[in-house]
């Protein structure tokens, strides 16, 4: 297959649960357990793929796709899983420094 080869997703029929047709398809799975490297893949993603306000709207900061993105929303939900708060996501996307180590998670004694 070239690499100019086109690739389409056909979207599934509605399930009849309220959901668009196909959104399954458009997260990216989450690691089956979150590592000091998966976070770090998330704190890049959340920093680069932050929002920005466009004369249409709010887009990815890194290619222009409505916010949040794919990679955003992985990004946020990884870090959730580490134990992070909306609250320290948005400050670690606001100190906008990709390369900034997140703790490890508080482990019961």
């Amino acid at each position: 297959m070239s690499s100019s080869t086109a690739h389409r997703v056909c979207r599934a029929a509605s399930s009849g649960t309220g959901e668009a047709s196909g959104e399954v398809l458009r997260d990216i799975p989450l690691p089956p357990y979150v590592t000091g490297e998966d976070t770090q893949f998330a704190v890049r993603a959340v920093v680069v793929h932050a929002p920005r306000r466009w004369s249409g709207g709010v887009v990815c900061r890194n290619d222009a796709s409505p916010h949040p993105c794919r990679l955003h929303r992985w990004g946020t939900r990884v870090l959730a899983l580490r134990g992070l708060r909306a609250a320290e996501i948005a400050a670690l996307i606001e100190r906008g420094d990709p390369t900034a180590v997140v703790p490890p998670p508080d482990r019961p004694a």
